[in-house]
């Protein structure tokens, strides 16, 4: 083959430079936004943070009511979070569930004359286990906290669904 076969043209030249000089400008722009997109997501399961709510004698085998609060730093707003949980023994397992009705998000309650949980929105109602009852509009059980024991006292998480 010749040198003149090998030659790139002043227009393929041009061609290829504005493709890459774009390109590379490009990837300076979008770089940032998906970072900004990702970087919240990517924070999410990072860590996991459990916060004090009792001490484990305090716990009984029938559910009770406890509350905690936290400090929490939402980019540049800084705000005290109060949580509530049912918490209470199965055997040797700590059991926390969540006082949100899994049906519009209504605070629960407990009726200890019958054993369950009663949402006072549109009658919900779920068993002491956080299982839903039949006939009644929840159509899931409670959402649980993980439970943490560390040192006689009760730490809870993130609270995970059921299905």
């Amino acid at each position: 083959m010749s040198e003149r076969e090998h030659k790139v043209s002043r227009r393929q030249f041009l061609s290829y430079t504005l493709t890459g000089v774009g390109g590379f400008m490009a990837a300076g722009m979008l770089m940032p936004m998906v970072r900004f997109a990702l970087d919240p997501a990517l924070k999410a399961g990072a860590e996991s943070n459990v916060e004090y709510v009792c001490e484990l004698e305090d716990v009984t085998d029938k559910p009770q009511r406890f509350t905690w609060s936290f400090n929490q730093v939402d980019s540049w707003y800084d705000s005290t979070v109060e949580r509530e949980a049912y918490i209470y023994l199965d055997g040797e397992d700590v059991v926390a569930l969540s006082s949100i009705c899994t049906h519009l998000g209504c605070t629960i309650g407990y009726q200890e004359d019958t054993s369950r949980f009663v949402c006072p929105c549109h009658g919900g109602q779920f068993e002491e286990d956080g299982t839903n009852v039949p006939g009644t509009p929840p159509t899931r059980p409670l959402d649980v906290f993980e439970v943490e024991i560390r040192d006689g006292a009760v730490y809870l998480g993130q609270t995970m669904r059921r299905d």
